[in-house]
């Protein structure tokens, strides 16, 4: 069981998306659940992705100019 960031619920791995970020400082989706670097679980729907930017779980992207 695993916790997603945006609703708070606890859900099977299987059902969450976890989001990865490396050494690099890359932020990305790992859909095998396999990939190094620290992690954190969201629910496959826009709303939990939307709350967990809100809460500060996820940075939001640098603009370049």
């Amino acid at each position: 069981m695993r916790m997603c960031v945006g609703c708070g619920e606890h859900k099977p791995k299987k059902e969450l998306v976890r989001v990865v970020k490396n050494k690099e400082d890359e932020i990305f989706l790992d859909l095998t659940g396999k990939a190094a670097g620290r992690g954190a679980y969201v629910c496959p729907n826009v709303s939990c992705f939307k709350k967990a930017r809100k809460s500060a779980f996820f940075p939001k992207p640098r603009t370049l100019l």
